[in-house]
């Protein structure tokens, strides 16, 4: 009983964790879209930010059906 409730602690943390990642992911593209024009060290950061916030939304989801 235990090690299950531990998991679902460890799983509850973990979706916290990717849900504040996803979250200053989300800020990050905003203060780049906020912008008139990127540089292009700006444009590949904001590609690299939207395919990382991708993964962590799919590791979300992940989790989501995991405990259900």
């Amino acid at each position: 009983m235990t090690s299950d409730r531990q998991s679902r602690e460890t799983e509850a943390t973990d979706y916290n964790e990717l849900l504040q990642q996803h979250r200053d992911y989300e800020r990050r593209l905003e203060e780049l879209n906020s912008k008139s024009w990127l540089t292009p060290d700006e444009e590949l950061e904001e590609k690299r930010i939207k395919k990382l916030k991708l993964k962590v939304k799919d590791q979300l989801a992940q989790l989501s059906r995991t405990a259900s």
